[in-house]
């Protein structure tokens, strides 16, 4: 019986997190509205009645494009580019709003804090440092009446500084809180898709990058293949020397592999005694090729075990795409199949996967 496919349904972990920051990000849309409706409504409306109209618009607009990418595209996937657009209309928006409360002396000033967080939780340093700028020119624009010879004063620099601290405190705490948590969830994301024995992937790493590998394949055309691999004497090498030495073989089994394998080859522990290999852009010559290596490779450097040289050897199925299948799990069954053929020929050798002799 095969085993389950490595394909199946997996939700990507960047998926997730964006979805959970998009999340956020909608949070802080709302709070900034809310803010901006509590001060009009709580003494802040202005007597220029043109400026209570241009405050107004602005909050149409701004909850009309809250609304257009938060909840009109709310199936559709999130991307950092995204969030970019509305952390941008949230600074917009926010600068639009002091323009016509006051400039600096608003007491919504520290509303720029809610982009700079956003940036910053998100986007990454770059743009948390092209925020910060952009902020930075607002504040000069906001102060109104500065000629050019003093915005290079020294007077003028340090007031200018003291009062953009807040803004460039929190971006940079911020910053580093959120490169923390990524680098742990980076680290999680590795853990979670790395077999701990072998150094491989695991069935779960392997369905997330090959998906992607040859779903690219399926779109040009390009020839592809899998391997299956299997251990012809780990159960002898455990029931005669114990799981320690079987591990042993199985990471043994691993580099062999994976040194004769190019940079763009992905390879994984399938469970058990059993590797997975996708060869992009490798048609079934190709791939007996490396099949063949990867054998000649293991059947070469024996195991020492208590001063003793045991002998080591793999079987080897072999399918390609697209003359043995059209999905990656077609594949990886008729490679399956091939090993067992593989086995039962007589082991220690690389078999081809052949529609016939299957049916």
């Amino acid at each position: 019986m095969l085993r389950p496919s490595p394909t199946g349904t997996s939700i990507s972990i960047e998926q997730e997190e964006l979805r959970g920051i998009a999340r956020t990000v909608a949070e802080i849309h709302w709070l900034l509205l809310i803010l901006v409706l509590l001060y009009l409504i709580f003494g802040g409306a202005r007597e220029d009645a043109e400026a209570n109209a241009a405050i107004w618009m602005g909050l149409f607009f701004y909850a009309a494009l809250v609304m257009s990418f938060r909840y009109a595209n709310f199936y559709r996937r999130e991307t950092r580019w995204k969030i970019a657009i509305e952390t941008a209309g949230m600074l917009l928006f926010t600068t639009w709003v002091l323009w016509y409360t006051d400039g600096l002396a608003s007491p919504l000033l520290n509303a720029y804090l809610l982009p700079v967080i956003t940036s910053a939780l998100t986007l990454g340093k770059v743009f948390t440092l092209i925020t910060v700028v952009l902020i930075a020119v607002c504040y000069v624009v906001l102060g109104g009446g500065i000629e050019p010879a003093e915005l290079l004063s020294l007077p003028f620099i340090g007031a200018f500084f003291a009062q953009l601290a807040p803004v460039v405190l929190v971006a940079y705490i911020t910053t580093m809180f959120s490169a923390d948590i990524r680098y742990g969830l980076a680290r999680a994301k590795l853990l979670s898709e790395t077999d701990d024995l072998t150094g491989l992937l695991n069935v779960r790493g392997f369905a997330l990058a090959a998906n992607r590998l040859f779903a690219q394949a399926a779109r040009h055309g390009r020839a592809t293949s899998v391997l299956m691999i299997d251990s012809d004497h780990l159960k002898s090498v455990n029931d005669g020397y114990g799981h320690a030495a079987g591990n042993r073989m199985l990471r043994h089994l691993a580099e062999s592999i994976q040194a004769e394998l190019r940079f763009t080859d992905i390879a994984a522990r399938y469970g058990g005694d059993e590797f997975i290999v996708l060869l992009p852009d490798t048609p079934a010559k190709g791939a007996m090729e490396v099949a063949e290596r990867i054998r000649n490779r293991i059947a070469g450097s024996p195991l020492a075990m208590d001063s003793k040289s045991l002998a080591t050897s793999v079987s080897i199925g072999i399918a390609s795409y697209p003359e043995d299948g059209a999905t990656l799990d077609a594949l990886a069954a008729h490679a399956d199949g091939a090993l067992y053929s593989a086995k039962q020929d007589g082991r220690n050798r690389s078999v081809k996967f052949r529609a016939a002799a299957a049916a």
